[in-house]
């Protein structure tokens, strides 16, 4: 198949035109025709972000929500689907949780926004990862209970501002913006244009995600350009800034036949969740959670300069294999290669010496606290 025919199969974005005109380089990403770097590069584009706002179009991500008569219904509902407590999500109020096989396995991670206005009791707002949608959608189908629906939104675009700056230049055209803390949403409008925004993101920066009309999406995303604060964003910045954060890639990092507690993401399971159960693969989950699992994901510092790839191998210093790499590159903010991967649970402890296998090659590497980059999230003071 000639490459043009197979890029007149992707999906462009509303942002699509726009990131052509900024001369970003085009790639295929999860069916989608999606900006993997602009002309200033990666590296620059991930410093900015460190240091001032940029502005990343995640359009390809899926939007739906689910609808039931009452708040209490449609979180049970989820709640037999995944392992966070939603009957006690406080309106404006925004969760990170997995959906589940029957084995504990992770067949996506999400994030579920409650809608802060009464008027919206019942619904809650889902985003699920652009390569998982069509399953995730299928799965809920198929295991919902009959009062609670799916409603699959089609007509939105979601655009993501993050760094330090990130905030300060959304909250100039929509300034409920900066009343958010982390974690939180609300609908308000921008530049009169009605909006859906949560303050969270992917990057371990303080910022928003905001979910848009699709046909407000390039006016939206040309206000904000018009900062000198802010740059556009592509792909490749995206992966660098959430492995520096610590954060997992679905398909990369999570995957079905790995759990919460050995993906290390059990921040996700809330205390009555843990204790209770009643969430598919709830015996292996809990299980591990009591007497550990047999692999944990890790952080990896390598030495030298040389990066470790997705699938190289980790062995102890004896050569015994014990794990694999899942995600690897340079980390602009340390000027280091890093890494994470899954390895036998007695080997992950911080300060453990391995070797990453690339290319018949030894690099020595070191277990290691993440994220690698401190998170800069904003968390209100309480009370």
């Amino acid at each position: 198949m000639a490459e043009s025919d197979l890029t007149a199969e992707l999906l462009p974005t509303p942002l699509h035109d726009l990131h052509v005109e900024l001369g970003a380089k085009m790639v295929p990403f999860a069916g989608y025709s999606m900006p993997v770097q602009y002309p200033s590069g990666i590296m620059s584009e991930h410093l900015h972000t460190r240091e001032a706002a940029g502005l990343f179009d995640v359009s390809h991500m899926g939007q739906a929500f689910l609808t039931g008569p009452d708040h209490e219904t449609t979180a049970r509902a989820l709640e037999a689907l995944t392992p966070s407590n939603f009957v006690e999500l406080k309106p404006g109020k925004q969760r990170y949780t997995v959906f589940l096989n029957e084995q504990g396995g992770i067949i996506d991670d999400l994030m579920v926004s409650r809608p802060l206005s009464a008027e919206e009791d019942g619904r809650l707002m889902l985003v699920v990862n652009a390569a998982r949608k069509i399953i995730d959608y299928a799965h809920l189908r198929e295991r919902l209970p009959e009062n609670v629906g799916l409603e699959i939104v089609e007509d939105r675009a979601l655009i993501a501002v993050q760094g330090p700056q990130a905030v300060a230049v959304v909250a100039a055209h929509a300034p409920q913006a900066a009343d958010l803390g982390f974690m939180e949403a609300a609908a308000m409008e921008f530049d009169g244009i009605d909006c859906h925004i949560s303050r969270s993101g992917y990057t371990g920066e303080d910022g928003v995600e905001m979910s848009v009309p699709a046909g407000a999406a390039e006016a939206i995303a040309r206000a904000l350009l018009a900062d000198e604060r802010v740059k556009p964003i592509g792909l490749g910045a995206r992966d660098s800034l959430r492995l520096e954060a610590g954060l997992c890639l679905y398909g990369h990092d999570l995957d079905e036949g790995t759990s919460p507690v050995e993906g290390a993401i059990t921040f996700a399971m809330q205390k009555r969740r843990r204790e209770n159960g009643g969430f598919p693969g709830a015996v292996r989950i809990q299980n591990e959670l009591a007497e550990g699992p047999s692999r944990v994901r890790v952080g990896l510092k390598l030495e030298g300069r040389a990066p470790a790839r997705e699938g190289a191998g980790i062995q102890a210093l004896d050569g015994t294999p014990i794990g694999t790499v899942t995600s690897g590159g340079f980390a602009p903010t340390l000027g280091a290669p890093i890494a994470m991967g899954f390895v036998a649970s007695g080997h992950a402890g911080a300060g453990t010496e391995v070797n990453l296998i690339v290319r018949g090659r030894e690099l020595p590497a070191e277990v290691t606290e993440m994220p690698f980059v401190p998170h800069r999230y904003h968390r209100k003071q309480q009370p």
